[in-house]
């Protein structure tokens, strides 16, 4: 399986790439991982609506950029579904078993995801309601991630 994340912006921060290459390594022995940075558009605080939607299709364009044809894509969104960690594990689980071994999620940058990533996705995903850093969030997609592979491999981990 090959799973990708795909994420607006660089990871400045020390710690977080810590954690994510940490959560890469465990990774390792169940599938192949990768990270894909597509940099961000330089957005000032007062944006006019259409100004925020300029932004967010010049970003949505480099992220469609980075995903192939066969990828089946979870698109980050406060609006997705939520899942338990076992639910989601089944879901992962069962999308390899049907064909879908190249897995690709999407966060976006601070104005969310354009309407065209959206519609690109197959299944908009949502870790709750709260609102977290984009690098945060690829830091607890990784976990997430490691998760459902200990899950599904009958792990202690996730307890």
């Amino acid at each position: 399986m090959n799973i990708k994340i795909i994420g607006v912006g660089k990871i400045k921060e020390k710690f977080y790439r810590a954690a994510i290459a940490e959560y890469a390594k465990r990774l390792g022995r169940y599938c192949k991982f990768e990270v894909v940075e597509v940099p961000d558009e330089k957005a000032p605080e007062n944006l006019s609506p259409a100004q925020m939607a300029a932004v967010m299709e010049k970003e949505g364009a480099r992220i469609l950029a980075k995903i192939k044809e066969k990828e089946y894509v979870y698109a980050l969104a406060i609006k997705g579904k939520e899942r338990t960690s076992e639910d989601f594990a089944a879901e992962l689980n069962q999308l390899a078993t049907y064909g879908n071994s190249d897995i690709t999620f999407v966060i976006g940058g601070s104005l969310g995801l354009s309407p065209a990533v959206l519609q690109r996705a197959n299944q908009q995903i949502s870790f709750g309601r709260f609102t977290l850093p984009h690098q945060l969030m690829r830091v607890v997609l990784s976990e997430q991630v490691y998760r459902a592979f200990t899950i599904i491999n009958g792990l202690p981990y996730h307890k």
